[in-house]
């Protein structure tokens, strides 16, 4: 058994997604208390495992579809680097694991992970072959994510928070969908079948659609909670500017030809990274300055 196949196969850059569950604390200000960061970082951890074991399981279902993918054929499995016996045990265990520890911080983090594996599952089963379903399956594990973090930190989300995330996760999933899209040529249909009955013209209205809903949603999330801080200080407003930047970024990086792996994109565009890190200077001001 090679032990970095497996390592390739749990896929740790697709980790960096799991950050959403720092979200929600982070929104409130409590990260700098260690109750809430212990919690969140068992969470974390927690969704690490439960999203590794269904990166294994996706694998064993798609490993035909996987072998005619120019990319994905590399994959561990795909290739015979990591058996199918040895990738149903090691997926197992990883899911397992992963909704267990999930309930240590609190009950409801768990069932949020436990509703996170059963809608990965279910996606990988059958949600990804069926066009929109995929989108909104994908979405959706976006925002259970930070439903996690905040549940597991005992923090309460906002509904403009949530209807951020929600829109904020759509248009990123429909960015990869439409990347891919483009990329298939003549293999669109055999590495994903949802592609076929997507057109671009449609992805780049879901795009369009979601990309303003994120901003409306984020400036109202915005404004709301700068009049609960009851802050004199503009960061939250501020905030906004950073924000759309990175939104606008990310639609030129799809219009360039990219996109097709967003962790890809995040990794490496030094552009998209500065606004990142400006809305977090700006953000963290407004909660723990203003």
């Amino acid at each position: 058994m090679s032990v970095g196949a497996h390592l390739r196969e749990a896929r740790p850059k697709q980790w960096a997604k799991n950050v959403l569950v720092f979200a929600a604390p982070g929104a409130a200000g409590v990260l700098n208390e260690w109750s809430a960061l212990w919690q969140t970082l068992v969470a974390f951890v927690a969704l690490c495992m439960a999203a590794s074991g269904t990166y294994y399981w996706n694998d064993v279902l798609d490993v035909e579809a996987d072998r005619a993918h120019p990319r994905k054929r590399l994959r561990p499995v795909a290739s015979g680097a990591v058996s199918m016996l040895s990738a149903r045990i090691v997926g197992t265990i990883l899911l397992v694991g992963g909704v267990t520890l999930a309930f240590v911080p609190d009950w409801r983090s768990g069932v949020a992970v436990v509703v996170y594996v059963v809608l990965t599952v279910s996606y990988s089963a059958r949600l990804k072959h069926e066009a929109v379903l995929d989108l909104m399956a994908v979405a959706a594990g976006f925002v259970i994510r930070a439903i996690a973090g905040a549940e597991a930190s005992g923090v309460e989300m906002s509904t403009w928070f949530l209807l951020c995330a929600s829109f904020g996760a759509l248009f990123i999933v429909t960015g990869k969908r439409y990347a891919e899209l483009r990329d298939a040529g003549d293999t669109v249909g055999v590495t994903r079948v949802a592609l076929t009955e997507y057109s671009l013209g449609f992805l780049r209205i879901v795009l369009s659609v979601s990309l303003a809903a994120t901003l409306v949603a984020y400036c109202t999330w915005a404004f709301a909670t700068k009049e609960i801080s009851g802050s004199t200080w503009p960061f939250y407003e501020l905030s906004i500017i950073p924000m759309l930047g990175a939104l606008l970024r990310y639609l030129l990086v799809l219009e360039q030809g990219q996109g097709a792996a967003p962790e890809d994109v995040f990794a490496a565009d030094r552009m998209l990274q500065g606004m990142g890190v400006a809305w977090v200077i700006v953000f963290g001001l407004g909660v723990y300055v203003g």
